[in-house]
Formats: structure tokens, sequence, C-alpha cells
């Protein structure tokens, strides 16, 4: 196992319409990209234990793109998602309900390729983008 990073974000929405952002596919494309220099042209999830989910995200410009995928290893709806990434790592997502907000507070494994405050920035970021979209709706 490898390092193990924390981020977490204060969403003023209450748990039902954060996981709902967090989960449908159309809203995941809304926010699943760190800044407006990237976005997310595919999503797919089939939210439930042993279900896989996969995104794209890609630079506006064509430069680069990734996919994100994995496999869910426990779906609690409104409270708890865990999975393992396509790589092998875990990651742990929770959703606390903070009286009509919503605390998500998420860990993971570090890959080994980028030093751990540059994937903690790159996750808090999208976590961030996550909290501005989903705030808006």
């Amino acid at each position: 196992m490898g390092v193990k990073i924390s981020i977490s974000a204060l969403v003023n929405k209450d748990v039902q319409e954060v996981w709902e952002a967090w989960t449908d596919p159309g809203h995941i494309r809304g926010w699943n990209f760190a800044n407006d220099e990237w976005y997310c042209p595919r999503a797919e999830n089939d939210l439930r234990t042993g279900g896989s989910f996969s995104s794209r995200m890609e630079a506006r410009d064509g430069s680069a793109g990734f996919d994100f995928t994995g496999t869910y290893d426990q779906v609690i709806g409104d409270e708890r998602i865990e999975y393992t990434l396509e790589d092998g790592r875990k990651v742990k997502v929770h959703f606390a309900d903070r009286g009509g907000a919503t605390e998500i507070s998420e860990s993971f494994e570090a890959e080994a390729s980028n030093p751990p405050e540059i994937q903690q920035a790159g996750w808090q970021a999208i976590l961030d983008n996550f909290v501005r979209y989903t705030e808006s709706l």
C-alpha cells in the first residue's frame, strides 16, 4: 500500500442532492475535471457493489487525456462509496449530513509516478469543482 491521501469539502446542498450530482453520469460530465482547461466528455456509472465506472478527462486543446476507471467494492446510498481503481489503488468517499449541507471526505492511495502533494492538489481541485458545480444546481 502506498501513501494515503485525504481531501474534503463542504457542499451547501443536502445529502440526496450531493449524492445525485456525484453519481449521475450527466452530472459527472459537468464537474469531473480540475479546471476550465479540461472537460469530461464521457462518463458511465453502474452504481452498485460489484459495478464499474468509467469517465474520460481531456484537455480542451486536445493535448492530453486519460480514462478513470474502477470497480465498486461497497456502495451505501447517500453515505459511502468505496472502490478499487484499475491500477489496484483503493478509494473511499464518505458523505455526511451537516444540517442541510454535506461534508465529503475522500481518501485514496497515492500512485507512484507523481508526488503525493501534486496528487492531493489535483484531487482537491476536482472536488472543489464538484462543490461549485453542485451548488450552482
